[in-house]
């Protein structure tokens, strides 16, 4: 099983209809969803995208294999040596999260462990 991983505001997720495949806010706006492979490229993204952003969040790990939308691995834009990103081209559906874990944070709003 090949699993990617997604950072979801808890709320946004914990309140979505589950018999709606899920979509981030962003996705109208970006087209895609964001995702990542393993805990410690999670944290990077999570510490420099979200360190500021109060609130909760969940990491949703998701079964590619059970997606009905393509995923495209993408070389985010910047610089050349960054690694590439999974992108979903659609929603996810409630059946490829295989599991939902909880971000664990430190006073200052850094990401630490995903539980």
């Amino acid at each position: 099983m090949t699993v990617i991983y997604h950072l979801a505001p808890a709320d946004r997720w914990t309140t979505w209809p589950g018999d709606t495949p899920y979509v981030p806010a962003e996705f109208d706006t970006d087209g895609f969803v964001h995702c990542t492979a393993g805990d410690e490229l999670m944290l990077q993204v999570a510490n420099t995208v979200y360190r500021d952003v109060p609130g909760d969040f969940v990491l949703l790990v998701i079964d590619v294999a059970l997606l009905a939308s393509e995923v495209r691995w993408e070389r985010p834009a910047g610089p050349e040596l960054a690694p590439l990103f999974p992108h979903i081209y659609g929603p996810i559906p409630a059946a490829a999260v295989v599991a939902v874990r909880v971000a664990q944070r430190n006073g200052d709003g850094t990401f630490s462990a995903f539980a």
